[in-house]
């Protein structure tokens, strides 16, 4: 499964509406996703909102997930907590479910040493016989995992099989790729990293902007896949005000009001998360306007519909 890993993963946002989880708009953006060429799917990753769930939650999340996208493109599932236990208890729900990996991320709050990041993944990766995909996000868990604990685990694991680099340190991805057998995935978790991510030899991206616009996310790791560099570069560049724009407040709400505008699902997110400022707001219809994801606005004089 591991060699078809590769390519736009998105991170799906998870839809809820009343407070209580949209399973019926969460069928919809899965099935928009893989309609419009995504790679693969990512369920309860940071953009899903995975610590405003339950487990309970996260375990159905991953469930319904499984038998909605029924093998069609593969599945990874966020497992990943600050606690070792539930950690393992998500871990070995998605594989008893048929995902086709877990994404565990570095436990966050704790500050764990290198020593205690190795001997963490080293047991799930021991007791649960799933690929596992490491997700290293410090600006967010306050630690990072230095390339050396990887190399170890990617070289006495054998289904620690990549990671997810939510890391802007351009210079650790590329000593994390030296560090690696090359067979080891490297994912960028960074938006304006992509391009260049591929371009060093990593396998693909998880990237948020690939809710609101699946089909030129996808069609970018398509062109570098064909070798069409030139034409991967200027769609780099063409996507980075979308990157941008889905990142004026924290990531998943603007991602979610733009599939709220887009009329995809309600923007709801759970607190302490709170919808986006006004302000944010007009900044993100200006920038979605310019893709063609709005309407333009009515002119003042011009004719209008009741």
């Amino acid at each position: 499964m591991s060699h078809q890993l590769k390519g736009s993963l998105v991170p799906v946002v998870t839809p809820f509406h009343g407070g209580q989880f949209d399973e019926p708009r969460f069928v919809q953006l899965l099935e928009w996703q893989i309609e419009s060429g995504s790679h693969g799917v990512v369920i309860a990753g940071t953009t899903g909102e995975p610590g405003s769930l339950s487990l309970d939650e996260r375990e159905h999340l991953i469930d319904m997930s499984v038998r909605t996208v029924r093998r069609r493109v593969p599945l990874i599932a966020g497992t990943g907590t600050a606690n070792h236990a539930e950690t393992l208890r998500l871990t070995r729900f998605a594989k008893k479910a048929g995902a086709d990996a877990g994404l565990v991320v570095v436990p966050y709050y704790v500050r764990p040493t290198q020593d205690g990041l190795y001997r963490h993944f080293r047991s799930i990766a021991d007791q649960v016989d799933i690929p596992i995909i490491i997700y290293n996000i410090p600006g967010r868990t306050a630690v990072n995992m230095e390339p050396h604990t990887m190399a170890a685990l990617a070289r006495d694991c054998r289904n620690i099989i990549g990671v997810k680099e939510a890391n802007k340190d351009f210079e650790h991805i590329n000593r994390v790729l030296h560090a690696c057998d090359r067979s080891f995935l490297v994912y960028s978790g960074i938006e304006l990293l992509c391009f260049p991510v591929l371009a060093i030899g990593g396998a693909g991206y998880v990237s948020a902007t690939g809710n609101v616009l699946p089909k030129d996310v996808a069609r970018l790791y398509d062109l570098t896949a064909a070798g069409k560099w030139d034409e991967a570069r200027e769609l780099h560049y063409r996507l980075l005000p979308m990157n941008d724009a889905l990142f004026l407040e924290t990531n998943p709400v603007p991602a979610k009001t733009a599939l709220g505008l887009m009329g995809k699902i309600d923007p709801e997110v759970r607190l302490p998360l709170a919808p986006m400022a006004p302000e944010n707001v007009q900044k993100l219809k200006q920038v979605m306007t310019s893709y063609g994801l709005l309407a333009e606005p009515a002119r003042v004089g011009g004719s209008s519909t009741p």
